[in-house]
């Protein structure tokens, strides 16, 4: 037991002993903004992906289901789809803008 309190006796002073032994002066500021972009550009991307692969797995399955409805399921499909890509445009669109 007397070990184990000796221990957390000395983990406790090394966290206390790191910031008085740390160097002084400024640190580079980090870019917030940049690095809030890449997140929202992988999920915006991500978002993407999954709704253009439903989207597609849907028209599929439609046009297995009734042939002669094709020329309303391509339209449809292809609209979606554009709608769909506008969402990663819009955030690439607002990266480029608010990145500097």
């Amino acid at each position: 037991m007397r070990k184990l309190s000796f221990m957390f006796m000395m983990l406790s002073l090394m966290c206390f002993a790191v910031p008085a032994f740390a160097q002084g002066g400024e640190a580079a500021p980090v870019n917030w903004v940049a690095i809030a972009a890449g997140f929202s550009m992988a999920i915006a991307s991500a978002i993407c992906g999954l709704a253009q692969g439903r989207a597609t797995a849907a028209a599929a399955e439609a046009l297995a289901r009734n042939p002669a409805a094709r020329p309303g399921i391509t339209f449809a499909l292809i609209l979606g789809l554009a709608l769909i890509e506008s969402l990663a445009l819009y955030t690439l669109a607002i990266i480029i803008v608010k990145v500097k």
